[in-house]
Formats: structure tokens, sequence, C-alpha cells
């Protein structure tokens, strides 16, 4: 049996807005797929051939469907409605169709009509019954697991997919790098904690390090961007010392490396000292800084609070210090932001001197607690999904417009970049900002 697993494309920022490639110093790029269909791929019986298409780069067309025995869509939000477009027509071969991933774990009664089988919630420990189901006529409308996936007992995942599936046109420097899953927080745009659950679950080392070994052979970096309490939770905190300390220690003959480090100002503001030197040591020359999620950038950037303000200054000055360089994304369009946030970011970015940064829209993603409290209020105004991708206001603003977010947002890229040429010029032919 020939499973074909497919990656549904959707637009990134510059794809919904064109200007975008205008005045940001970088080249707009299709970056790597989520590791979620090489990890459920590793779980398939060695006696199944598995392939992996990736639809944004070789497009699925109606008029030359792929073959195959089994067709496996994963997605999030942004993918969904090129992945239902991709399920009605797949169907069409009288083969089956199974839908799985975020979007399908938050929405499975909008992409049931468009499948035969929806997975909701992780996909590894319903795997391999599926592909037991599916060649006994089997199959079953909705698969879920009782309990979350045993990290410790899944295989690395089958990153091989992925490379072979690069061309000269396609061929990403950097892949993302799983160290856990589940979040012990509770913020307002995740799903994370629906999907994967509130305590962290630990990959074993070994199984990190397997496919960490795997990219660096074929000359990719990797990024940790899935979660980032590892730095603050102390059982997460001893894990990733002993992970950090296996990099530095590691020769060049796996020449493993990090490109950069997902994370927040309060977990950076709060993290050991030594965490920083050992991050620096191991070669991470970059956090992602993720912001508008926590009292701190909301309260600097938002309400224009001093104190917050000021903490944000330090955690940028902290960065600096231990020669880690802090690339922001800023979200904006939170209910206590007003117009004058987009100034205040301005403000901030010039004052700290931040060199790279991104932007992003407020987006109540389905099944974040903002989904439902918006959807209780009845202010989402937009259901195409592929507009869900941080670039598109899909919802009423509380203190503005949806028109003047979505041009303060373009504005925010526009004013950033400006005085910036010396980065695009140098940055030419280099992927500098993800959008």
């Amino acid at each position: 049996m020939k499973i074909l697993f497919i990656y549904p494309s959707f637009e990134r920022h510059a794809q919904s807005h064109p200007e975008l490639k205008s005045f940001v110093p970088c080249n707009e790029y299709i970056g790597p797929p989520s590791l979620g269909i090489a990890s459920v791929a590793a779980c398939t019986p060695p006696e199944m051939e598995v392939a992996f298409q990736d639809d944004r780069i070789h497009p699925v067309k109606e008029n030359n469907l792929p073959e195959a025995d089994l067709y496996a869509l994963s997605f999030f939000t942004p993918a969904a409605t090129r992945a239902i477009e991709i399920g009605q027509m797949l169907r069409q071969t009288g083969r089956p169709v199974i839908m799985g991933g975020i979007f399908p774990t938050m929405m499975p009664d909008e992409v049931a009509p468009h499948c035969d089988a929806v997975v909701i919630g992780e996909g590894e420990p319903v795997w391999p019954q599926i592909c037991q189901d599916v060649p006994r006529g089997n199959l079953k409308p909705r698969y879920q697991a009782d309990a979350p996936a045993d990290l410790a007992a899944l295989p690395p995942p089958l990153v091989n997919l992925y490379l072979q599936a690069e061309n000269d046109s396609f061929s990403p420097d950097d892949y993302p790098l799983q160290l856990s899953r589940g979040c012990p927080f509770a913020c307002t745009s995740c799903v994370v904690p629906s999907v994967m659950g509130r305590k962290i679950r630990h990959f074993p080392l070994e199984t990190v390090w397997a496919t960490l070994t795997e990219f660096s052979k074929a000359g990719k970096i990797c990024s940790l961007t899935e979660d980032t309490s590892f730095m603050f939770v102390s059982g997460a905190r001893r894990r990733f010392r002993t992970f950090l300390k296996k990099l530095i220690e590691s020769g060049p003959e796996i020449n493993a490396r990090l490109s950069y480090i997902g994370t927040s100002m309060p977990l950076l503001i709060n993290v050991d000292e030594a965490i920083l030197v050992e991050a620096r040591n191991a070669g991470i020359g970059r956090f992602y800084l993720v912001c508008g999620f926590d009292p701190i950038t909301q309260e600097a950037f938002g309400q224009g609070d001093r104190n917050a303000t000021l903490k944000a200054e330090e955690c940028i000055k902290r960065c600096h210090e231990f020669g880690i360089e802090p690339y922001i994304s800023i979200l904006v369009g939170n209910d206590g932001d007003d117009e004058g946030i987009f100034d205040r970011v301005l403000e901030f970015t010039q004052k700290t001197k931040i060199q790279i940064a991104e932007f992003a829209v407020a987006t109540p993603y389905p099944g974040t607690p903002s989904w439902k409290r918006l959807l209780y209020q009845d202010r989402i105004i937009d259901r195409t999904w592929e507009r869900y991708n941080d670039a598109n206001v899909v919802f009423r603003p509380a203190q503005m417009s949806p028109e003047r977010l979505q041009e303060g947002y373009l504005t925010l890229w526009r004013e950033f970049y400006q005085d910036k040429q010396h980065l695009k010029d140098a940055e030419k032919n280099k992927r500098t900002v993800q959008f």
C-alpha cells in the first residue's frame, strides 16, 4: 500500500501583500514544512510505502492527480482553504483521504465533508490503527487517541521525506527541531495547550539528537520554535542545558548547529545568565522574541506603560550583552491596543537598535481563547481560512477599525525597514526575515 502525505500550500505575508517585497530586506521564500508529517510517517508499518508531496512546490492538480492508495493531509489554519480544495479533488480517485493537524483538530466538522477520516489531536498514537483499517475497508470517520503520545516510544521523525523532496528551486537552510510537546501557559492566541496538553512532555535526548544529526548530515541548521517553557520550568530547563552541553561538545564530524531559539521577554528576563552563556557557546546567535502575547509587551506597546517598557528595553539589552541578536516578532491588534501602538512599537525598535523584526496582525485562530471570546462577542468578520496568516484583519478590533489595523500593520513593515537599505544590500541573496 502506498501512502502519500501532502503538505497543503498557504499564503505568507508577502503573498497576501506583495508591496512588502519592495521594502523588506529579504527574498520571499518558502520555508520548511513542520515536523508533523515526518513524525507520523515514521510510525507507518515498514511494509507500507510512504511518499511526500509539498503542494507549495508541486501543486496538486485536478488534471494530474498523484497516484496512491491513501492520501494523508496535515495542516494548520492558513492552509485549510487549500487543504479542503485538495481533499475534494483527491476523493474523485475513490481512494481514502485522511486529514489531521491543528486545524482539523480544532474544527473537525469543517473538514469532515471533504475527507474520509479526521484525526483529532496527535496523530502518532492512532496512525498504526489507520494503516490497518484502510486495507480492511474499516476506516472510521474519526480517530482520537485516548491519551497523549508517549514520546519515549516514538521513532525519530522521518526527515528524509523532506530532504528527498528538495530540488534546485527549493532547499531550505533551516528546519525545525522539537525538544518537547505541551505548554503550561495559556496565551490567548495559542492552541498548543489544547492540542498537546498543559503538561510538558520531553522527547528523549537520543531522539532529538538523531533528528539533529540527520539534518546536519544534509548540511542543514535547525531552530527551536515549538514552545519556550524549557527556559523557565525547572525540569525542562535541566534537560535543555544537557542538550546545550551535548551541542557544545559535538565534534566537527557532526557539525550540528542551531540558528535561533524562540522565546519571549518574560522568559529571557528571568532565565539564568549561565544558560545564556551556554546558548552563545553552543553557537546560537539569535533569539526569536515573540511579543504581544505576554504582559510585558502588551503593556509596553499596547498601553505605553513606562515600567513595562523599561523591562522590554532591559530584555533587548540583555540579548546584546550576551552576544545573541534579538529578532522580534510583534503582534498588533489586541483589545488593549489603541492607534498609538504603531508609533510606540517603532519608537521602541529605534531606541533599542533592533535590526531585524517582523510584524503580525492579531489573529483569532480557531480553538484559541481569543477565537472563543470573539466568536461569543460576534466580532469575527471573515472565515476565509487562507487569510488567517497573521497578515490580514479577520475580526473587529476593540479600539480601531479593521482598516486602520490593516494599514498600521503595513506601516510598521514600511517604516521599520525604510532606513535599512544596508540590510537589503547585504542580505540580497540571503533569507533574513520569514514573512
